[in-house]
This record gives C-alpha cells, structure tokens and sequence, in this order.
C-alpha cells in the first residue's frame, strides 16, 4: 500500500518556526519518524511539500497514476482558504486524514474553519509531529478494515 504525505506552505520551516507552536522536529525528522512506521505497517510512503497551491494540487492529481491508496495532508494554511485543495482532494476519491500539529480550535478564530475536514475521513490536530504517526495508524487501520 502506498501513502502519499503532503506537506503544505511554511512546513518546511519546522524546527525553526513559531518552536513554541509548533516544536523543535524538522520536517525530515517527521518524514524518518513516518517512514519507520510504514516499514513496520507494511506500507510504503511518498513525501511532497510546497509552499505553492497548484504543485500540491498537481501532486494530489499524480497520486491514483501512482497506486497511491491513501492521504495524509497537513495543509497549512491551506486548510482555512483553498476550495481548490479540497476538489482535489474530493476529485481523486482517495481516502485523506488531514493533520495539524497545532490545536487549530484553541487558536485564532480563522483557523477554526477547515475546508479539508468534510472531504477527509478524519482529522487530528494538536499532538505535534505524533500526530502524523497517530493519523497513518489510523489510515492504515482504516484501509485494512
């Protein structure tokens, strides 16, 4: 089974942005953690990060040519803005968590509105980088039941 983890805007800034926000791991430190978790899930995973709309877009778009089977997508500030993320989403019919690592509902009242949570079959926020390992349990488990 193949997982693609997308990225989005500033997260490639992890480790050195907002630390008391969003914690000291890097984004590579997030990736190896994701990544040893697959190998011990038996599934593989595919990284991608842009901080531009449209290569996420074009990367949802790849990901069924790809035998890409589910989605974890941490948007950004994607999340609160981007209808096109979500028909992406929506169009390619695979199953997405979308992951905060922040609390996003104890924050600033813009980002209590996510436009991915309704097309995604679930959301986990506020556990810091655990959070994406939390998610690609659930994925797995999910597309295993």
């Amino acid at each position: 089974m193949k997982i693609l983890v997308l990225h989005g805007p500033n997260l490639n800034l992890l480790g050195k942005r907002e630390p008391e926000i969003y914690g000291r791991d890097t984004l590579e430190d997030i990736n190896r953690g994701l990544s040893e978790l697959a190998g011990a899930l038996q599934v593989e995973t595919l990284f991608y990060q842009s901080n531009h709309e449209g290569e996420l877009i074009d990367r949802i778009h790849q990901a069924p040519a790809e035998g890409v089977v589910g989605m974890l997508i941490n948007p950004g500030g994607y999340t609160h803005t981007s209808n096109a993320l979500r028909d992406a989403i929506t169009g390619v019919d695979i199953p997405t968590i979308e992951v905060h690592l922040s609390n996003v509902h104890a924050r600033e009242s813009f980002r209590h509105h996510s436009y991915i949570a309704p097309v995604a079959i679930g959301q986990i926020c506020g556990f810091g980088p655990f959070g994406y390992q939390l998610a690609l349990r659930g994925l797995v488990a999910k597309l295993k039941s």
